[in-house]
């Protein structure tokens, strides 16, 4: 005997709701990347719990020019678009709605959601060659959504997605004045985010000042600040290191204000694997040449000048234009393009290098105080030791 009964469809707050529990989610971890790219620029010690290796590592997605989309974080913009998703999800699931309206438009912000999240999947594996494992679990929070909307526009609506886009455009028209107040006032919120935002992602070096005394030291690298120092810093850099350029713009800005306590000394330990022979694969290529390039402008009384110009220009251009270097410190651009040839120069660099593998420096950037090193920053309470009046 066969069961005759029929299956109930479930209810439509079966769908709804985990519809809205997968958007809310999708805004929390855009706030929390949100504030993780903010500190990943501005926080001296900050790291991210999923910084786990070069290719799972939150905070390299976050240093990648990537990740920032027509002057806003990308994560920002995903609490913009989580924000107004809720919004249509609000009105989608009153009784004005009756559970069959709006779902459309729902489904089209969905497949945009999803179709970017592609996107940012690509640019991680081919561009950055890094993933981030709170990103991963946004774009699958995007790809439940759209499901999601999609199984709701099945189970509710009695014609096609094209036709039920035209008559959730009417209702939208029908219920203008609440929908246009709703829409504006977002948008006014939204422009205002994209007019206000700190632009803390670019740092500003302080401009080097002949006020500030520099020099070479006895074994023949340059230093900025005290010519007695309290503090003496012996950084360890590598050009194309975002983690690098962070912490020099930190200390310039700490020599700057204390130019009586502070020095530091730059050494080159580029990760490139044509020059160190640490490392075995492809990265931070060209970081030798810009590291060769700062020698040279070093033994023409130019290499703090340079140093800012290499640190601004990295990440922004795949390739450097030595005329336009020259021209721009009045250097010899003939002199500074045979510089990358230089046996001369290139032996001072792996004399840097092969004291940096000594002194067992696994990566950038790393720090001598006192005769001891420290990896990747250097503890407040050190960097204090020298912030003396």
């Amino acid at each position: 005997m066969t069961n005759s009964k029929k299956i109930k469809p479930l209810a439509f707050a079966y769908y709804f709701w985990p519809t809205v529990l997968l958007a809310v989610s999708g805004l929390v971890v855009s706030i929390y990347l949100s504030i993780s790219h903010y500190r990943v620029y501005t926080d001296v010690g900050y790291k991210s719990f999923c910084a786990i290796s070069r290719a799972i590592n939150c905070d390299t997605v976050s240093q990648s020019p990537y990740s920032i989309l027509l002057n806003l974080p990308v994560p920002v913009w995903g609490v913009l678009g989580y924000t107004f998703l809720l919004l249509c999800l609000l009105e989608a699931g009153s009784k004005n709605a009756a559970k069959n309206r709006l779902w459309s438009i729902v489904f089209w912000i969905c497949l945009g959601f999803g179709g970017y999240s592609v996107i940012l999947a690509m640019i991680s594996t081919y561009l950055i060659g890094s993933y981030c494992i709170m990103c991963l679990i946004s774009y699958g929070v995007n790809l439940a959504l759209l499901f999601y909307a999609w199984i709701i526009h099945r189970r509710f609506s009695i014609c096609g997605l094209i036709e039920d886009t035209r008559e959730d455009i009417y209702y939208l028209w029908q219920t203008r004045i609440r929908s246009l107040a709703g829409a504006a006032l977002f948008l006014v919120v939204a422009g205002l985010v994209w007019v206000f935002y700190p632009v803390y992602w670019n740092y500003q070096t302080p401009p080097f000042s002949d006020n500030i005394p520099t020099g070479m030291t006895a074994t023949g690298h340059p230093w900025i600040g005290a010519t007695a120092p309290i503090l003496e810093i012996t950084e360890f850099a590598d050009y194309q290191c975002f983690q690098c350029k962070k912490m020099h713009s930190i200390l310039r800005q700490l020599v700057a204000e204390y130019p009586d306590n502070i020095r530091v000394i730059h050494r080159n330990y580029p990760m490139d694997h044509r020059f160190n022979p640490i490392v075995k694969e492809p990265f931070h290529v060209g970081s030798g040449k810009m590291a060769l390039l700062s020698i040279y402008a070093a033994s023409k009384g130019k290499f703090w000048q340079m140093n800012d110009l290499l640190f601004s220009m990295a990440g922004k251009t795949k390739a450097i234009r030595v005329e336009a270097l020259a021209e721009e410190l009045d250097l010899n651009s003939a002199e500074l393009a045979q510089a990358v040839k230089s046996r001369k120069i290139r032996y001072r660099l792996q004399k840097d290098i092969f004291f940096g593998n000594k002194l067992g420096i696994s990566g950038t950037p790393a720090y001598v105080i006192d005769g001891k090193v420290y990896l990747g920053q250097i503890p407040a309470e050190v960097l204090k030791s020298g912030m003396k009046d």
